[in-house]
């Protein structure tokens, strides 16, 4: 191999090596200055979603940095860790937002959102994402109808157990004709969260642990 032909491939090897430098750090540059931002309309957009299902007017900790860890499984079938935040007035609790699904959908799963004051009580109920058939079973999104809004003030004991079902099942929560399965999977992933709820209630509201 000549010199010449040596140097060239030096050359070509510096040219793409500098190329590769020069985009990393323009990648690195835009995902930092870009990661305050996104982070930031993300937490703009929980807190707006919070604001939903539990007033503001009753808390005054940052629901964003008092949160609990929840593993997988267990009676919130969750698929992964969520985080529980509790809310909280003067270190008093007031409330506990959870995620919750509801695996038995008709097409999927149902993942909620699920608002309970500190008396047992719920204070909203939003879906977050499904599957659910469009015009049919998407009814249970407040962006489609005001279903979801049924749960609101209901507790363990408002209705009784037996009440915890779909009308065609004996229950007292109504829904579309040809669409049962849809809301009797929220129904029935709701009152688990309840549930859950009245058994884990202390750990729930366990003081925070401040981060060292």
């Amino acid at each position: 191999m000549s010199e010449s032909v040596v140097k060239h491939a030096f050359s070509t090897a510096g040219i793409m090596a500098a190329f590769t430098l020069a985009g990393t750090l323009l990648l690195a540059s835009t995902f930092f200055s870009t990661r305050a931002p996104i982070a930031k309309s993300e937490a703009e957009a929980r807190l707006a979603l919070f604001s939903e299902i539990l007033p503001q007017a009753l808390y005054d900790n940052d629901l964003l940095h008092d949160t609990l860890a929840l593993p997988p499984g267990g009676a919130l079938h969750n698929r992964e860790t969520m985080l529980a935040y509790r809310a909280r007035f003067k270190g008093e609790p007031v409330a506990v937002i959870l995620e919750s699904v509801a695996p038995d959908g008709y097409s999927g799963d149902i993942k909620l959102l699920v608002a309970i004051r500190a008396d047992g009580t719920i204070s909203g109920v939003r879906v977050l994402s499904h599957k659910e058939t469009p015009g049919l079973g998407d009814y249970i999104d407040i962006a489609h109808g005001d279903w979801i809004r049924h749960f609101d003030g209901l507790s363990l004991s408002h209705p009784a157990e037996a009440g915890w079902q779909v009308k065609k099942d004996g229950g007292e929560f109504d829904h579309m004709a040809g669409a049962t399965i849809t809301p009797r999977a929220v129904v029935k992933a709701v009152h688990r969260t309840l549930q859950y709820f009245a058994e884990q209630r202390d750990t729930l509201f366990a003081p925070s642990v401040p981060a060292n």
